[in-house]
This record gives structure tokens, C-alpha cells and sequence, in this order.
């Protein structure tokens, strides 16, 4: 749109830019309509992202880094989505070998759009399950899981809740991960009986990854 100067000759306000899709913009997350996969068998897959309210995909530069972290391949892990919402963190999982994943979801809406795309990739270790997911975590065996992924809402009380079953269902050697507002530190996770392995930050977002007290990954 041109700009067509007022009468009075001042000069105009320059136009606030506009956010890029996926982009933090203040204290909210612009979702994209789609995300990708970014590693694996199921690489440039696409993903639907709803217009629903707290629904914020994990960027594609957190999920290099988290999946740099974890070192790729997955063959044989176990693990759980926990709040799964688009179901990026999980897919990532069993693109990269994970023999069983787990996705947690309480809306409708979502839960058939995840089970849509496992049934068009024909991912047989992909699960997905409508309910809540911190009490799918409290009904799981001790030390079953290798991965537990943890993004619930940013304005939700459930970190608390989900990081306490997270710690129960871990193995050893086995990782949490925690997306959050905050940074959470060893003095906080040790109520849990985690503590830190790795950590960073994009944006808005902290990103974590946990292990349980005591452990120790020498070299990872």
C-alpha cells in the first residue's frame, strides 16, 4: 500500500514490521500454519499447526539442537510426548529410530490430526492417546522410558506435577526434556530429582535437558 502524505506535510511513523510465521513477537508466540520435520526417515514431512490458543510448535533451531544433544539416532528408545500438541517432538523421535512413542493429547481437534499423520506415514511405533498426559507419566513403569518430552502451556500449573512423574518414569540413562518461560536451575529440579545435563534458550523459550540426580554421561 502506498503512503500518501497528510496535509499538515509531517513525516509518516514507519509501519511496524510484521512478525515472520513461528516468530516470538512480544509475550506471543505467531504460529505457523505448518512445521516440518527436520531429521530422519520422515524429513521435510509436514505438520498442520491449529489456531488454537497455547499451542506453540518447538522451533526448527531448538529441535536441531535438542536432537544434537541426543546425537541423532534414537534406535530402540522408548519414549513419551507428554503435552504432544502439533506431535513434532515425538515424530522427530521415531524419524530418528525410535522403536515406541507415546503422543498425549487432550483436544479433539488434535488428537485426529496426529493420528491422521501417523496413518499417512505409516509410523506402526507412533501411539497416539486422548487424555491427560502428566497421568499417562503416573501410570507408566519405573525407568521405562529413554525420552520424556515435557512443553505443557506456559501459563498452566503443570510443570510442577509433570516434572515429578517424568522423574519416576526416566531410565538410567535416559533424558527429560523441558520446555519453559523460565530457566529452571539444579537448585529447583533437585525437589525432583533431576538435574541439568544441557540447557539453552531462543526467543522466549528456555529449553532444558534433564537426567536423573547422580547421573553421570561422560561424554554425552
Amino acid at each position: 500500500m502506498k503512503y500518501t502524505p497528510a496535509s499538515d506535510n509531517k513525516s509518516p511513523k514507519p509501519a511496524a514490521p510484521r512478525p515472520k510465521s513461528g516468530k516470538v513477537v512480544g509475550r506471543k508466540s505467531v504460529p505457523p500454519g505448518e512445521i516440518r520435520i527436520i531429521g530422519g526417515q520422515y524429513k521435510r514431512t509436514k505438520l498442520p499447526v491449529a489456531n488454537k490458543p497455547g499451542l506453540r510448535p518447538t522451533p526448527d533451531r531448538v529441535r536441531e539442537t535438542l536432537f544434537n544433544w541426543l546425537g541423532q539416532d534414537l534406535t530402540g528408545w522408548r519414549c513419551i510426548d507428554v503435552f504432544a500438541g502439533t506431535g513434532v517432538l515425538g515424530f522427530e523421535a521415531a524419524s530418528r529410530g525410535a522403536a515406541e512413542v507415546l503422543l498425549c493429547e487432550q483436544d479433539a481437534g488434535l488428537v485426529d490430526q496426529l493420528k491422521a499423520l501417523q496413518a499417512r506415514l505409516h509410523a506402526d511405533m507412533v501411539r497416539v492417546e486422548r487424555g491427560d498426559g502428566v497421568a499417562v507419566l503416573r501410570r507408566a513403569s519405573p525407568a521405562s522410558m529413554q525420552l520424556v518430552f515435557l512443553d505443557p502451556p506456559f501459563d498452566s500449573p503443570l510443570f510442577e506435577p509433570a516434572l515429578k512423574a517424568a522423574a519416576q518414569v526416566v531410565a538410567d540413562p535416559g533424558y527429560v526434556y523441558l520446555e519453559a518461560p523460565q530457566a529452571w536451575t539444579d537448585e529447583a529440579l533437585a525437589d525432583y530429582g533431576l538435574q541439568l545435563h544441557r540447557s539453552g534458550k531462543a526467543g522466549a523459550v528456555h529449553f532444558h535437558l534433564l537426567v536423573r540426580m547422580g547421573v553421570s554421561l561422560e561424554g554425552a
